[in-house]
Formats: C-alpha cells, structure tokens, sequence
C-alpha cells in the first residue's frame, strides 16, 4: 500500500481491541515487524516509515492532517518525550530505531495534547490516581458479586 501511495496510519483501537494496551510505541513495532515477516524482507517498512504511519500518516488517514500529525505552526501541538536514560535506550544508534524497537511505553516521561502538559516526569496531571483506584475496585467487588448468581 506504501508503494503504490496509499496513505496507511497506525493507532489501536483501545483497550479492548489492541491486547489490553493503548501503548503506540508497541504498535509500531509490530506493525513495522510483521510486514518484515510476512514479506520476508528486513527493508520493508522501516523504523522511520512505522512512526510516520503513527503520526501524519495517522492524520492522513483521518483526513485530519491539516490539524493534528506533525509539529507545525497552526496544529494541534501534541508531543511526547522519551526518556534516553533506559537500560533498554543504550547504545543510540538510529533515534527512530530507537523508538520504534528499543522504547517503551514506560520510557514516556512528558505528554503535552493541543499544548497543554498531561503528563510530567510519568505523573498524569489531569487525573485522581486514588478515585480512579477506588472507583475501578468498587466494579471489581460489583462483577464479582454478579458472577456470584
């Protein structure tokens, strides 16, 4: 589809459709390796190509690529940073390498939507950690009660 210029985007579904994950960087690396696999050719979409397909290429897909998909004056400023300090970030040979087979999730340390800071140094900072604990084991006693009958 890359070749004949089809636009492609990579994303998930959510937690009920992508393994329990809504973890991107493992999206791409599954995407870019399974085409390696069933086209067996370790070129095939690389790195570089795997994280475009998450960004304008995500954006492309959607029609939404004058609004959101890549850091330019006008858009939506949604950026992340990753932290290089990992076991798992060492040696850096290729910085899309890197974050397509080598980061995780985990290794986010800052996200910013439309400009504004939600995560900072792996603290979410629009959320209740405690509520949300609290209110997700409140379901837990709830379902299980349920299954009880």
């Amino acid at each position: 589809m890359l070749k004949l210029g089809i636009h492609v985007g990579v994303g998930n579904d959510g937690f009920a459709g992508s393994n329990d994950s809504a973890n991107l960087i493992w999206e791409m690396d599954i995407a870019a390796k399974l085409q390696k696999v069933t086209q067996m050719d370790p070129t095939v979409v690389s790195a570089e190509q795997a994280l475009e397909m998450a960004t304008i290429g995500g954006a492309r897909v959607l029609g939404m690529d004058k609004e959101i998909g890549s850091l330019e004056p006008g858009k939506r400023a949604d950026l992340i940073t990753v932290s290089l300090a990992p076991p798992n970030a060492v040696p850096l040979y290729n910085v899309y390498s890197q974050i397509i087979y080598a980061s995780q999730a985990a290794d986010v340390e800052d996200v910013f939507i439309n400009g504004r800071q939600i995560v900072s140094s792996r603290r979410v900072l629009t959320l209740n950690a405690m509520e949300i604990r609290r209110k997700a084991e409140e379901f837990q006693r709830q379902i299980a009660a349920s299954l009880k009958h």
